[in-house]
């Protein structure tokens, strides 16, 4: 006992100094960390002692000090202007005795280039874009040659004429030439004001040709369009503008006249796009590989130039553009991100933004700014990057909690701001405002809502209960109570709502909590002795045997009754489907364990186990099981998308399943009392059918990759083969090509299994296209009178959207959800790959047809393919 003792209590003694231990930095590693943190009091005041440091330091380490400097442009883009004037100050040479000697800025530099040269090789944009931005400070420093800055803009802008290039590379692309020039500007106008002029216009005429884009959002200002509005404003005034809009510390001493040779840049190459081989992708079968197609990014505007700054101007960009840098590189750490952009305007011209409240330091304001601090990144800029079609860079929790970590930090100043844009947004519900924004919207609102108690004025947007039912802000208000009651409980959110919200009449929260809808739980219903001999049998535990022979028995048994029930099939399903998710209702680990006891049972069901004297198929079969769910969960639209999404995990159920019932029975669920509709899709409908594509689109690149793993495993072992005869010695040994060759069968499996999801695919993304053929266009086959939308009807219609009802809306946003389901950078891919197909099997039913509704959906379809 005494040695265990010992061992205990020296195990303590050592961890207790481990704690004790600190942590010894190198020189190297000191100087690196001076330099990353360089600015964080005054960065006037730090880099002459920085600058005294870096030099003093021996040994001389250059890739150490050249590293720092990369990381810290690359991580810290609002410091590149300041890390320039710190790099002009190290060319300086301190003793002119020693003016042979090499030039320390030079040396980091040319060092700092082998880094720029690794983020290209690695088509790494974003570290790319902002070294291009910090040679372009240096080329208005006077320490980079214009000749070699203009050649290197130049390899970026001919990335714009490359034969197929995607929306992505593009973009990025015409960002990283753009900005460079947008900075270095006025001092390559100087040099060559024809090569300014031809990347200007190259970088229009590729924006030019992607302008049919707007018909599938519903926003208006596109990034790359805000670059070069700023950049022609810049033009017109030779760039002279530019000293209003960014810091240029290192031409306070007139460091541009400095006596040097200028560094040439290197000549470069953009290399081509690293495209992920996803196995068999074509339509053929053959070898392929998928370009992820991105849509130009679209983003919404919060509010005037006269509170925060406009885009379209060159400060504005400026502004946006570091603040949108500066969010998505610290996406892994939200506390340090809220804290920098609240202190972002240290690293801009005084006056750009009004002081905070008590500031003790005066500024004059700069002539059309002096603009709101807490406006800005709250409000526009991350609300905007939140917002952003066809889809955010992050995850939307990320924005949403970045926000809130604002809030806690400048609660008097950025929570009313947050306020002013919730109800901004909102106003904006019926100015055809998209509807994946609304979604976004009405996600954030919710979550915001949760982290602050729940409060909320909603006596302001009483009077909107007037509105139509399905007009988008009541939809809207419908939609984030629903959300607020998932992150609390009902009884809490019915007292923060006003009493006409209350009113069941008003159709905003149900009158009961959400829950399981047990039609046979009522010892009044006809067959509720029926479900309760299922029942017994679930609780008991029974094999799945035993309930599929009770089944049987049960179906003789009503074949009997003369109950009025025509489909006795349809309802054994019902009882057993309903009956089994009861036993499941107490938490998701019943559920889970419910499903996977009585896995066996779900399939003979979906299969037409129970009975197929009738006839009744497959299909119907699965449609009933999704019926039975939805009905047992109608007052729980949250548990309705979870059980279905088991139903495929499990695969009782298939995508192309879930999305013909969607489009069929989606509106049989409602969370309020029932609201009659016709064929359209709402945001839960919407739901439903992204789960179901992506859960198809989601196997077929699991294939992929693991066939290419069995791939990789099988030329690994064939070239180990390969390398042990070439090794052999024994004459006896057999040459390789007389060797037979032993197939995989794991790999042969898995093609297989590809081939079979990649049908699946097409079948769920033909399915959806189908489904939205129906809704929308009623003369070639679809149900809904009145497809209304901008652009259907005409400008007309739409300025008197003030007197559409119910159904006019409901077409109004299954239009906005089309748009969706052809855009999303998630399916535009595979619909661009199976364009073919899809026209065939979907659009066949519009030959010979004459309808506005028709013709605008082969319009928005021959776009997002790229067709138009």
């Amino acid at each position: 006992m005494s040695y265990r003792h010992g061992g205990y209590r020296r195990r303590y003694r050592d961890d207790y100094d481990d704690r004790r231990r600190e942590v010894v930095e190198t020189p190297e590693e000191k100087l690196k960390t001076a330099i990353i943190k360089f600015g964080e009091v005054d960065a006037q005041e730090e880099l002459p002692r920085l600058e005294k440091q870096i030099r003093e330091h021996q040994p001389l380490n250059i890739p150490n000090i050249s590293e720092a400097f990369r990381i810290s442009v690359t991580e810290q883009p609002y410091k590149i202007p300041f890390y320039t004037a710190l790099l002009r100050n190290l060319y300086n040479t301190p003793d002119p005795a020693q003016s042979d000697a090499p030039v320390l800025g030079r040396l980091i530099l040319e060092d700092f280039w082998k880094g720029f040269q690794g983020y290209l090789d690695k088509v790494a944009w974003r570290e790319t874009r902002l070294c291009i931005q910090f040679f372009a400070h240096l080329t208005v420093a006077g320490l980079i040659s214009p000749e070699s800055m203009t050649s290197l803009l130049q390899s970026f802008v001919a990335v714009l004429d490359e034969f197929g290039v995607s929306h992505g590379r593009a973009k990025k692309a015409g960002l990283s030439a753009g900005e460079g020039l947008f900075i270095a500007g006025s001092v390559l106008k100087a040099h060559s004001p024809s090569s300014v002029n031809d990347m200007i216009t190259a970088i229009h005429t590729y924006s030019e040709s992607t302008t049919n884009a707007k018909w599938l959002v519903a926003l208006n200002s596109r990034v790359l369009d805000s670059l070069l509005t700023a950049l022609n404003t810049l033009n017109e005034g030779d760039f002279s503008g530019i000293t209003d809009c960014l810091p240029q510390p290192y031409l306070r001493d007139g460091a541009a006249d400095l006596e040097i040779a200028k560094y040439d840049l290197p000549s470069v190459l953009v290399p081509p796009e690293i495209i992920e081989v996803e196995g068999i992708t074509s339509e053929t079968g053959s070898e392929a590989q998928i370009k992820k197609e991105e849509w130009p990014e679209y983003y919404f505007r919060v509010f005037t130039s006269e509170v925060s700054p406009d885009p379209n101007t060159p400060a504005g960009y400026i502004i946006r553009s570091a603040l949108i840098d500066t969010i998505d590189i610290f996406e892994i750490n939200r506390k340090e991100c809220a804290r920098l952009l609240l202190e972002y305007p240290k690293w801009n011209l005084p006056g750009t933004f009004k002081p905070k409240p008590g500031s003790t330091v005066e500024h004059e304001p700069f002539p059309g700014k002096d603009w709101q601090l807490e406006s800005t990144p709250g409000r526009q800029t991350i609300i905007g990057a939140y917002l952003v079609l066809p889809e955010p860079s992050q995850k939307s929790i990320y924005y949403i909690s970045l926000i809130t970590e604002l809030c806690k930090l400048s609660p008097s100043t950025i929570g009313p701001a947050v306020g002013k844009s919730i109800r901004k947004l909102y106003a904006c519900l019926s100015e055809s405002l998209d509807v994946e924004v609304a979604r976004r919207f009405a996600e954030w609102f919710a979550v915001h809502m949760s982290n602050f108690g729940f409060q909320w004025v909603w006596k302001e947007w009483v009077p909107d209960l007037s509105l139509a039912v399905q007009h988008p802000k009541r939809a809207f208000i419908r939609r984030v109570v629903e959300f607020e009651i998932r992150l609390a409980y009902h009884d809490r959110i019915l007292k923060t709502l006003p009493p006409q919200m209350q009113d069941p009449e008003g159709f905003v929260i149900p009158e009961q909590a959400p829950g399981p809808a047990f039609e046979y739980e009522d010892p009044s219903h006809p067959h509720h002795e029926a479900a309760q001999s299922v029942l017994n049998l679930f609780r008991g535990r029974a094999n799945a045997e035993d309930v599929i022979a009770q089944l049987d028995t049960l179906k003789s048994q009503l074949e009997g009754s003369d109950d009025g029930h025509t489909n006795l099939d349809s309802l054994v399903r019902s009882i057993a489907v309903q009956s089994l998710l009861n036993i499941g209702s107490r938490s998701f680990s019943h559920l889970l364990n419910g499903l996977e006891r009585y896995l066996a049972l779900l399939r003979n069901l979906a299969s037409s186990g129970v009975s197929s004297a009738g006839g009744y198929g497959n299909t119907e079969a699965k449609n009933d099981i999704l019926t039975a769910a939805a009905s047992f969960w109608k007052h729980n639209r949250q548990m309705v998308g979870i059980v279905f999404d088991k139903l495929m995990q499990y695969q009782i159920v298939d995508p192309t399943d879930v999305i013909g019932w969607t489009f069929l029975n989606g509106s049989f669920v409602g969370q309020l009392r029932e609201i009659e509709k016709p064929l359209n899709l709402s945001a839960f409908e919407w739901d439903l059918l992204r789960a179901a594509l992506d859960k198809a689109n989601g196997r077929v690149v699991i294939a992929r990759r693991k066939i290419a793993t069995l791939r990789k495993e099988d030329d690994d072992a064939r070239a180990k083969a390969k390398a042990s005869q070439e090794m052999e010695v024994d004459g006896d040994a057999k040459p390789a090509d007389e060797q037979h060759e032993v197939e995989n069968p794991a790999l042969e499996t898995a093609l297989k299994a590809s081939e079979s999801l990649v049908r699946e695919q097409k079948a769920a993304l033909s399915r959806t296209l189908e489904g939205f053929i129906s809704c929308l266009a009623p003369s070639a086959g679809g149900l809904n009178p009145n497809p209304h939308s901008r652009g259907v009807i005409g400008e007309e219609a739409w300025q008197n959207r003030d007197a559409w009802g119910r159904d006019d809306w409901n077409a109004w946003e299954t239009w906005g959800w089309y748009r969706q389901f052809v855009r999303a950078v998630s399916y535009a891919p595979y619909l661009r790959k199976y364009t073919n197909t899809l026209e065939t099997v979907s659009f066949a039913r519009f030959e010979g047809v004459n309808d506005p509704a028709a013709d605008l959906m082969k319009k928005v379809w021959h776009i997002a393919t790229g067709q138009e």
